[in-house]
């Protein structure tokens, strides 16, 4: 299990470079001083595409088992999140474009056997999925599909994508909370097991996840060489959003362990609708802009998420569901209050 880990890490780390001067001759880059995109933080003239890299160092580790049908679906889905950031990345695409192609994304895993059968009561039910079954016919064959179970997994994968995505504005604050974040998830994933796909190959994919993402890291970290770019955002969601329902269906542990960036972006998405702007357009109002304008250094801000991640993740290995639930509504309710009023003292400025 540690070999693939570990190329997935070295790979990564030395594509990283690679990329960056492919990306500047062909011209995969971004100005900052045209001012192109509201939400980025960064200054002069930085190649993006870093999801490249990433996804390079995953399928070279990855690739010994993509004779399982999960693990072949995933990088197929990862491959289309990647096309996409970097046709994204180059020409930009219509935010509404990117959601569909999520969807797709997505909907490949889910082909490929990433399903939710059931849904974890933190008080001791669990909500069984299998009985909603759709019998359909495709070709003479007949096909059953469980589509509620279907269904909520594409919309979890796609949530999950999108939110994780929006919090990569400051240099290294991405890959360092989905290393911690993955690790946590591999942890996590020794305990459970599903039938089609072991547990002990599940912590492998999670852990090829967080060093393929820590190989990136160095590159990203301040002062950053090269942007994440939208598929490597995105991917980094859809990785989390896939080992969590692998891990036995920790979505409850994603959620706590991303409980501040995923915080951040519901008030991002609500604070847009309240204005009347579209949920998808990027602006200046994330936590990490918000800490920026009241002085926080680069470095500081993705410590801190770092940190925030790392303790969340801590506690999610030695509390009960139940304890979980109230730990995570309680942290909800102070992340709230810390992100609002970071907001209203920068705007304040």
């Amino acid at each position: 299990m540690i070999v693939p880990v570990i190329l997935a890490g070295l790979v990564s780390f030395i594509c990283t470079p690679i990329v960056i001067r492919i990306a500047r001759k062909i011209g995969l880059t971004t100005d900052a001083e045209l001012g192109t995109h509201p939400a980025h933080t960064h200054s002069g003239v930085l190649p993006r595409g870093g999801g490249i890299p990433i996804y390079i160092g995953l399928l070279v580790a990855f690739w010994p088992f993509l004779a399982n049908k999960i693990v072949l679906s995933i990088m197929l889905g990862g491959a289309i999140l990647i096309i996409v950031g970097l046709i994204d990345d180059k020409y930009g695409l219509s935010p509404y474009l990117r959601f569909i192609l999520n969807i797709c994304a997505a909907a490949v895993a889910v082909v490929g056997g990433i399903g939710i059968p059931f849904l974890s009561n933190p008080f001791g039910a669990i909500i069984d999925l299998h009985g909603f079954i759709l019998n359909v016919t495709v070709l003479g064959t007949s096909v059953h599909l469980l589509w509620l179970a279907d269904l909520i997994a594409i919309l979890w994968i796609v949530w999950c994508m999108n939110m994780v995505n929006w919090s990569k504005g400051v240099d290294g604050q991405l890959p360092g909370f989905v290393v911690i974040t993955a690790f946590f998830l591999g942890i996590l994933a020794l305990r459970f097991s599903r039938h089609d796909i072991s547990k002990e190959l599940v912590t492998m994919l999670a852990f090829a996840t967080g060093a393929s993402f820590l190989g990136f890291l160095p590159w990203n970290f301040y002062p950053q060489k090269i942007l994440p770019g939208y598929g490597a955002g995105s991917l980094a969601g859809y990785m989390l959003a896939v080992l969590s329902i692998l891990s036995w269906g920790k979505l409850g542990t994603l959620l706590l362990v991303l409980s501040l960036p995923l915080t951040d972006a519901v008030i991002v998405f609500m604070r847009r609708i309240k204005s009347k702007k579209s949920p998808f357009n990027a602006d200046r109002t994330h936590f990490h802009h918000s800490l920026l304008d009241m002085g926080w250094g680069r470095r500081r801000i993705a410590v801190f998420y770092w940190l925030v991640s790392l303790v969340f993740g801590i506690f999610s290995l030695v509390v009960t569901s139940q304890t979980k639930l109230f730990g995570f509504v309680l942290l909800i309710a102070v992340l709230t209050a810390i992100i609002v009023w970071s907001y209203t003292m920068a705007r304040s400025k």
